[in-house]
């Protein structure tokens, strides 16, 4: 047996939990198959996270900021590093686990790193991978051309170029914002009939109703991509039948969202409700014993956003009881600014 626990996956949650196992004295093993917080690494530049920072401190470090607004990508990420060298954490990096089977006493986990293949055996394994493995691909003709991207990087590329983004959700509103704010020309494309105040930041609903009403930024509402050409994507009506409209564009951004890997857990026979798997929620396991997942790996790779750093941080506290008893595992920020917090305080409340 190599460890008590392999624990997979070093965003926030996966820190967190590293962070709870190292104070409670398990013999553990880390392993990410990026960098450290993989995922904020490919954020857009200077994205901010919609959570306060207190709502992203993790393992009883609080975050402070000089302006005492809402982290940018960059500065979390420093905060991240601070964390995992303040307990000293131990992550493997590039180190992609690949199979996760059950054995009589346990689990046998495979990696891949850049020098071949690891085998491991362990009596529990914490899946905290995230949501955001993959895009929802729209399978259409011309989405893998080269001026189209599931994925907002930052806004100069297009400086006074025609930019379509399909989406309506917070990514899709905060790059059309900011590719505006660049001088870009913004067509949005939205499959519902106008943009839910209720599944979107209030800030960024607010401007583009204001931008789009007076037509700064183009909307075409109740539209989904059927075709993207070279300078032009062909948009359908979701409520008109064979009623196409053609805009010009010589970019597009496909911001419909991720879905996270659920392969290693289906491998290990964990049970799922459609494709999010059955956990029991005062300990994190799955109907595997010994099988825990923590963090937005919980939604499966359903594209819901019930789940956030923000609504996390009692993850990992349940994760260590359930293994050794110990009920004082680091979590969220210092206690004078912890408090309860869920998916219903971030929905705005209708008046």
């Amino acid at each position: 047996m190599d460890s008590d626990v392999i624990l997979i996956g070093a965003g926030p949650i996966g820190i967190e939990v590293a962070a709870g196992l190292k104070s409670a004295g398990v013999d553990y093993l880390h392993i990410e198959a990026g960098q450290l917080a993989d995922t904020i690494t490919k954020w857009p530049r200077h994205a901010r996270f919609f959570s306060s920072p207190e709502r992203c401190a993790i393992a009883g470090i609080p975050v402070q900021t000089y302006d005492q607004e809402q982290l940018v990508g960059e500065v979390y990420l420093a905060y991240l590093r601070n964390v995992v060298e303040i307990f000293d954490l131990r992550i493997q990096y590039h180190e992609r686990a690949t199979s996760l089977r059950r054995t009589n006493d346990g689990f046998a986990v495979e990696t891949v790193t850049r020098t071949g293949v690891r085998r491991y055996s362990a009596r529990s394994v914490v899946l905290a991978t995230g949501d955001m493995n993959a895009p929802n691909r729209l399978d259409i003709p011309g989405e893998d051309l080269p001026h189209v991207s599931h994925r907002f990087d930052e806004p100069h590329r297009y400086f006074r170029q025609k930019l379509l983004i399909v989406g309506g959700r917070n990514s899709a509103l905060e790059a059309a914002l900011r590719c505006f704010r660049a001088g870009a020309d913004v067509t949005l494309s939205y499959r519902r009939a106008a943009l839910d105040r209720n599944r979107t930041n209030s800030r960024l609903h607010l401007e583009l109703s204001i931008l789009t009403a007076k037509e700064y930024i183009r909307f075409f509402p109740s539209t989904v991509p059927a075709e993207i050409r070279n300078t032009s994507v062909v948009l359908a009506n979701t409520e008109k039948e064979h009623d196409f409209s053609e805009v010009d564009a010589d970019f597009v951004l496909l911001l419909t969202g991720f879905r996270g890997d659920i392969s290693l857990l289906k491998e290990a026979g964990a049970e799922f409700d459609g494709s999010v798997p059955r956990i029991d929620m005062d300990t994190m396991q799955t109907s595997v014993p010994g099988l825990f997942v923590a963090g937005t790996a919980i939604s499966g790779d359903q594209n819901a956003y019930k789940v956030f750093v923000a609504t996390a941080h009692d993850h990992a506290p349940k994760i260590v009881k359930s293994l050794t008893g110990r009920e004082d595992a680091p979590h969220g920020t210092i206690a004078g600014r912890r408090y309860p917090f869920s998916i219903d305080d971030i929905r705005p409340k209708d008046s």
